[in-house]
């Protein structure tokens, strides 16, 4: 037999996804109604011609063929012309698992097209309709509910006792077994037998075997009570074989159709399965055959019956055979759109599409919980119909497994979230969807019969939240209004009670009717277009869960993981000495302080055994203390749930890092190494994927334990983080500790107080990390990881490095004056620099210029360490500047230099390069002054001293940027003015000390002149350091004192006397520095009641040094007096004039009035500091106006 061509319908392979074509479109008795069918599988062979019987061929003869299989026929020739109208009752059930892409998304209804046609002709039709309901997504499931057939079942097996007594008690106190008529079961047997003589060709009646005749009223039938009662399963007989495999078809809910169409009705796409007997034959490609009684008039049930089979397989045209008593009296061909219009059977396609328009969307509006059982019934010669919720009805009286659709429509549901799932990568909107669909399939499970669909569901769940995704993901990628058609609240079941969209209240029903959950009180409303308008969108469905965090996604992953977890540990048969674990009783998180710590050293070996174990994890070794089989569900299900954890576990250890919660953090991480340590011990070879999260876990556990290292202060509350945990995560623990110790590692994530002990916990997570993407040869896979880890380790290195740097420091100051150097001491250093080694060389091998030098920059730091303490070695006494220090403090200036190096210009990281051109400049000013004030007089001549000393201190020079604006500006100008201050002080020296070399005289008088003058004009540009500024000064005149003493003209002498004068006139602005302070502080103390000024002042004065502004001012007014009677005196004696004598009388009568006013001063004792500062301003303003006036003196 061959299928109809029209409509582009061909036969397909069964599951081969094909969209819909659109087919013909049928002008039906004036009015229009779109239909198309495409056949989607088609079990029929190829279409053989019907044949015509001849005249009084007696049909109650069987032909010599009857329920034979035939080739021409195929395997389900049998099905085909034994033309039950029986549906099975788990038929769309059969048809939902083999097309499970259309369900809950494409298809609005999945049926047996018996079921269709009764629905349609509930208007016309007199008898009753019992129908089981379930939603799947958008996609209602319609199978045939046969009561008498489940009261029968009841009454033997005591199975549906609740519903038999609730359809007594609301619907038919009297129902008893109706047995099916004689005339009904003769009526079965001549269509059989006419179809059979069709396909036969052959018009002879010919007697049939003995054992056929058995068949007369059983399979021919199809409805005996045997038949039937095989078709339905025992409420809850769950072969172990469908919970090992979701997708078996048992108990009934195989596709038996001959083919299945997906049949579009006007806007309503149905799938439906058919048996119709298909020929061909006449102009038409393909017919139906029919057999009518010539006495019987066809009636509209009829007319419509015939229609709609015709229209759901697009079959064109209908062939009547008429019988009078069992003998053919003639045949009639008549088109499908002309059924309509037949005699007796008139009726309006428009009204049979407002029917079916009203009928969905009554059940669409009520039949609103996935999962539910609903029943669809009208009483026979009833106009009332009735829709009840079972699933409800069950629950208040008896188990919900009493119910034998439970099973059927929760793997459905299973199956089709799994069909989604693996498209969820295209289009997230289908998250909330999926979701939806698992849980009410959870709900409909139980955990010691389903484990393996509840951990499998429970994972699915987990996999919906994604973990590595940004925030904004839950309002970019989902629906979270109800705008949105994937928008549906579980809750939402409100239904409309206005006359326009049909009455669903039943307020004015009896009270028998309060059970069902809606009711059309007259089938007359069917007809009426548009009466049910669908109260939710065409597609119901949940809206993905809005998570507020990171910790609330993470924390529905683990409880998904958890449910999961239960499932698979139930199912696992408990070894006898596994021990019984308690999730009630808290698992002891160890604890560690530094009386327990075995130290670095432990730490070692521990390292060791994990790398140790990491490497046979390599070779495929597994063990497993709950006994669980590698390679069952429950092995691989597990492996998935252990990881998932891990990594919520990871997400939420990250997120409480960001929040700086380190207890909370190394918890977490802690959780999440123990599920890697468990997956370890289960899995026979690690996935490179799995490798890669292990050192992302490691390198985060490192992380965290540097920070607990670094905020110290905080201890207490980071250990109460640490040691609370949750129901959740303790049972999580339980599971994992029936495959696991869990101790792997232990040694990464306690939380110690010895804080060297945490520098070297994350060092060694860091290490491990790294040994890991060695030995898994991963580094190239993971260029990006392998650099984080490498910069990690170079950052750990160098804050071990700074710990023992800093510890050998503390020791270096507590350590006695002339004590030697102790071992303990010279271990720091030798720990110190090996950190700080290895950490060059690891950002070294990664281009970090700017790091190296940070770590070359703080190794030079080691060796300047490490120079004082040499220092410190040798006591005051006869102390001179030694080898030793000479040697580290070398070291430390080649350090800086690489690091200068590696940096190769400021623009690279101007801040480093600053910091390093700084710390550069004061190891070179350092050895230069300890030079200077400790001469190794013993080793070297003065001479090589000197010599070096300069080179250094021009070699700090170039390295102290002076002219860069910065915060460290000042300090420069200050370092600058210091070193020309003590050069100029050196040669100074040297004039003084030296004797011969007249050429070299002169090049050390030049030398220490140009130095204090640049001492001078840098000190100006500071504002807090007037005395510095005044000391320069005052060498600078005792370096004038010295030339005058070997000077001997007057003229000479009274010249150089005027210049150091005019030097001590420029000390002006120093004094009115000093002046300006103590005015400060003298207010201070006025002002004691205001004490918000009086710590301002306090600030302000704070840098001023009294005694050494006594001291300088004690030495400035005696060089000054000495100045002044020097230059009287010259001025006195001297017979030559000079500029005139108007103007040397007036120098003389100037210096001989502040002359007076300075001994007068010195001579009175009583004078406070200020006083006397302020004296001296009067007089250098006196001396400032005499040089302004007499510019010949200069």
């Amino acid at each position: 037999m061959e299928e109809p061509c029209g409509a582009g319908a061909a036969a397909r392979l069964r599951g081969d996804a094909e969209e819909p074509k659109q087919g013909s479109v049928l002008f039906l008795g004036g009015n229009e109604v779109k239909s198309s069918a495409v056949v989607k599988y088609s079990s029929a062979p190829p279409q053989a011609a019907f044949a015509r019987l001849q005249e009084k061929t007696d049909l109650k003869l069987p032909p010599a063929n009857w329920l034979r299989e035939s080739a021409k026929l195929g395997p389900a020739g049998t099905t085909i012309l034994g033309n039950s109208k029986k549906s099975k009752p788990f038929s769309s059930f059969g048809m939902a698992y083999d097309f499970i892409d259309s369900v809950g998304n494409d298809v609005d209804v999945v049926s047996d097209s018996e079921n269709i046609k009764k629905l349609l002709k509930i208007p016309y039709s007199k008898s009753h309709v019992s129908m089981a309901v379930h939603r799947i997504g958008r996609t209602l499931l319609l199978d045939e509910l046969d009561i008498q057939e489940l009261f029968m079942r009841s009454s033997q097996t005591g199975d549906w006792t609740w519903l038999k007594e609730f359809y007594q008690r609301l619907i038919d106190q009297k129902w008893q077994r109706k047995k099916k008529s004689k005339e009904h079961w003769y009526q079965k047997a001549i269509l059989s037998k006419f179809l059979y003589y069709s396909i036969n060709g052959d018009g002879a009646a010919q007697p049939v075997p003995s054992t056929s005749k058995q068949h007369q009223e059983g399979p021919v039938a199809g409805e005996g009570d045997e038949a039937g009662r095989a078709s339905w399963p025992a409420p809850f007989e769950m072969p172990s074989s469908l919970s090992e495999d979701p997708g078996a078809s048992n108990q009934g809910l195989k596709n038996d159709f001959v083919r299945n169409i997906l049949w579009t009705f006007e806007d309503i796409h149905m799938l439906v399965g058919s048996n119709m007997p298909i020929f061909g034959g006449g102009r038409y490609p393909a017919v139906s055959l029919r057999l009518r009684d010539n006495n019987k008039p066809i009636n509209v049930l009829t007319g419509i019956d015939y229609w709609l089979d015709n229209l759901i397989c697009n079959v064109p045209e209908l062939v009547m055979c008429f019988h009078v008593n069992g003998i053919v009296q003639k045949y009639e061909m008549i088109k499908t759109e002309d059924i309509p219009n037949l005699e007796n059977s008139n009726f309006s396609t428009k009204v049979i599409k407002d029917i079916a328009q009203n009928i969905l969307s009554f059940l669409k509006s009520n039949c609103t919980k996935e999962g539910h059982t609903y029943w669809l019934f009208k009483a026979s010669g009833s106009d009332i119909v009735k829709l009840y919720d079972l699933t409800t009805l069950c629950e208040e009286t008896e188990d919900k497994y009493q119910n034998p659709f439970t099973m059927p429509v929760a793997i459905l549901l299973y199956k089709v979230a799994c069909n989604m799932m693996l498209k969820k990568n295209q289009n997230k909107k289908h998250y909330g969807t999926i979701r939806t669909l698992l849980l009410n399939c959870l709900k409909l499970l139980d955990n010691g019969r389903h484990p393996q669909i509840i951990a499998s569901a429970n994972y699915m769940l987990s996999e919906l939240f994604q973990l590595d995704e940004p925030k904004k993901e839950d309002s970019a990628d989902f629906p979270i209004n109800g705008n949105s058609d994937e928008s549906y609240s579980e809750e939402e079941e409100e239904m409309p009670d206005s006359d326009e969209n049909g009455s669903y209240s039943n307020s004015s029903d009896p009270p028998d009717d309060n059970k069902a959950v809606a009711i059309i009180k007259s089938v007359g409303e069917l007809s009426v277009p548009e009466k049910y308008k669908s109260v939710h969108r065409i597609r119901p469905s949940c809206a993905f869960p809005v998570c507020h965090g990171t910790e609330e996604r993470c924390r529905l992953v683990l409880s998904h993981v958890l449910e999961g977890l239960k499932s698979v540990d139930s199912s696992v048969k408990k070894e006898g000495d596994l021990p019984a674990a308690d999730p009630s009783t808290p698992i002891p998180l160890k604890y560690e302080d530094e009386s327990t710590t075995g130290g670095p050293e432990s730490l070692e070996k521990q390292m060791a055994l994990f790398l140790d174990k990491m490497g046979s994890f390599q070779k495929g070794k597994h063990s497993s203390q709950s006994g669980m089989i590698p390679g069952s569900w429950q092995y691989k299900m597990k492996l998935q749930l252990i990881l998932k954890s891990s990594r919520a576990y990871y997400v939420l250890s990250d997120a409480a890092m960001i929040l700086q919660k380190y207890g909370r953090a190394l918890r977490y991480i802690k959780l999440a190494l123990q599920c890697h340590d468990t997956y370890c011990c289960l899995c026979g070879s690690m996935l490179p994927e799995v490798l890669v999260f292990l050192c992302q876990c490691l390198t985060l556990c490192g992380d965290i334990q540097l920070m607990l290292a670094q905020n110290a202060n905080n201890r207490a509350a980071y250990l109460e983080e640490y040691n609370y945990q949750t129901k959740e995560d303790q049972e999580i623990l339980h599971s994992l500790h029936r495959e696991s110790r869990c101790q792997v590692f232990a040694w990464a994530t306690d939380l110690s107080t010895d804080l060297e002990y945490q520098l070297s916990v994350s060092c060694k997570c860091y290490e491990a990390a790294y040994e890991i993407l060695l030995f898994s040869n991963l580094k190239s896979q993971n260029p990006e990881q392998h650099i984080q880890v490498l910069k990690r380790m170079g950052n750990i290195r160098n804050e071990i490095g700074v710990f023992y740097m800093n510890q050998a420091a503390a020791v270096q100051t507590e350590r006695v004056v002339s004590k030697n150097i102790s071992m303990a001491e010279q271990q720091l250093w030798k720990k110190s620099f090996s950190c700080f080694e290895e950490g060059i060389q690891n950002f070294e091998c990664i281009g970090d210029a700017t790091n190296a030098a940070l770590l070359l920059c703080n190794t030079g730091r080691l060796m300047r360490i490490c120079a004082q303490a040499h220092c410190a070695a040798e006591g005051d006494f006869k102390r001179e500047f030694s080898p030793e220090e000479a040697l580290y403090y070398n070291k430390a200036i080649d350090y800086y230099l690489k690091a200068l190096r590696s940096l190769g210009k400021r623009d690279v990281h101007p801040a480093v390069w600053d910091s390093v051109n700084w710390e550069l400049s004061t190891t070179y000013f350092t050895m230069a002054t300890l030079q200077q004030d400790y001469a190794p007089l013993s080793r070297k001549a003065q001479e090589q001293i000197e010599k070096e000393v300069s080179e250094a201190m021009m070699k700090s020079l170039k390295y102290c940027d002076v002219d860069t604006v910065s915060e460290r500006q000042p300090l420069c100008q200050y370092r600058a003015a210091t070193i020309h201050h003590r050069l100029a002080s050196m040669y100074h020296s040297c004039l003084r000390n030296q004797v011969g070399d007249e050429h070299l005289r002169k090049q050390h008088r030049v030398l220490a002149d140009l130095h204090y003058s640049k001492a001078v004009r840098l000190f100006q540009l500071l504002k807090d350091a007037p005395c510095e500024f005044l000391r320069v000064q005052l060498e600078r005149v005792a370096f004038a004192e010295f030339q005058m003493a070997s000077q001997n003209s007057s003229a000479g002498k009274l010249k150089t006397l005027s210049g150091a004068l005019d030097i001590m006139t420029k000390t002006k602005g120093a004094f009115q520095l000093i002046r300006k302070e103590l005015v400060a502080e003298t207010e201070q103390i006025s002002k004691d009641k205001c004490p918000a000024e009086s710590m301002s002042v306090n600030d302000s004065s704070a840098g001023l040094n009294k005694e050494e502004v006594l001291k300088l001012l004690g030495i400035f007014e005696s060089r000054m007096s000495f100045l002044l009677l020097q230059s009287i005196k010259l001025l006195t004696s001297s017979k030559k004039k000079i500029g005139g004598s108007n103007e040397e009388e007036a120098v003389l009568k100037t210096n001989k009035q502040v002359y007076s006013l300075l001994l007068r001063a010195t001579a009175n004792k009583g004078l406070s500091l200020l006083e006397r500062t302020e004296l001296i301003l009067s007089l250098l303003e006196q001396l400032a106006a005499r040089s302004q006036g007499s510019p010949g003196m200069q």
